[in-house]
């Protein structure tokens, strides 16, 4: 291990740490190599799925873990494989989306949960609704927290100053001046996570980031899950009026909110306090049946 990958893995157990409850490392293996889950909440609690965004890791959640534990759940925050974090990506290629649906379905298994709830911020979003679509049998409820690539695409401003995050020369600062410039003038980044993923952008090897299309109306209509989508009204990375009117306009039934105050990276952080009972009152029904 290098000095700079022992950095930051003491920044992410740092970060970890910081969870109000207390916190079970699972690993599951799979053909792709070993997956780390965070798990919390009472052991026979009903499932819930966090898919951390790009670059995030699980320890992301520190801010929303405790209340979702509390209110019942098995909390299992999985780091992406591939991914910044404690997964290591070191068998198969996920080899496009159907690799990385299948991954999911293995560590699901390895598990032993058969049926959750399921909960994605940012690329996490997009992860958990095309697994949605994918195995809708294995899926209760769905809360995206301002996805990406689900409803609408990014915003061309964005794009033109996010390229430079995938340039070769990457450095802490890089990705430090990445995250000011998005959070802009809401509630600063936690400063722990702001580091963490600042050295995993710079020094932690990571596996080509997989991508697909966004779902079609035709494909999300066929959604079975109720949907909880929650908004950062000032994120730079899509246009949150926008988002809203094409989901409701796809899934008329969904839940749909744009929180104020808030950007995409920091949305699950700074707005706890409000995010938190929405999630908990969204899931509640699942947790009861």
């Amino acid at each position: 291990m290098s000095a700079r990958t022992a950095l930051f893995l003491a920044a992410y157990d740092a970060l970890l740490a910081r969870w109000p409850v207390p916190v079970e490392p699972l690993t599951v293996r799979t053909v792709h190599g070993t997956t780390r889950i965070n798990a919390c909440g009472p052991a026979d609690g009903r499932p819930l799925v966090l898919l951390h965004g790009g670059g995030a890791t699980s320890t992301m959640w520190f801010a929303n873990a405790g209340a979702l534990a509390e209110a019942g759940h098995r909390v299992l925050a999985i780091d992406l494989i591939g991914d910044p974090g404690r997964s290591v990506h070191d068998g198969a290629a996920l080899d496009g989306v159907p690799g990385l649906l299948g991954w999911l379905d293995a560590v699901l298994d390895g598990l032993g949960v058969r049926r959750a709830d399921f909960c994605g911020h940012s690329y996490g979003g997009w992860i958990a609704l095309e697994y949605a679509l994918h195995a809708p049998v294995r899926v209760d409820r769905l809360a995206l927290l301002d996805p990406t690539q689900c409803f609408a695409g990014f915003r061309p401003g964005y794009l033109l100053r996010s390229l430079p995050l995938f340039l070769p020369g990457r450095t802490p600062a890089r990705a430090r001046a990445y995250l000011d410039w998005e959070t802009g003038d809401t509630p600063r980044l936690d400063p722990d996570w702001r580091e963490l993923y600042a050295l995993g952008y710079a020094d932690f090897p990571a596996s080509r980031v997989v991508t697909g299309p966004r779902p079609s109306p035709e494909r999300l209509r066929t959604l079975t899950s109720p949907v909880l989508t929650l908004l950062a009204a000032h994120g730079r990375t899509h246009d949150p009026d926008h988002i809203a009117r094409t989901a409701r306009r796809t899934l008329p039934d969904a839940d749909i909110a744009i929180l104020p105050g808030t950007s995409h990276h920091n949305l699950p952080m700074a707005a706890a306090p409000h995010l938190n009972p929405r999630l908990t009152a969204f899931l509640t029904p699942a947790r009861q049946t």
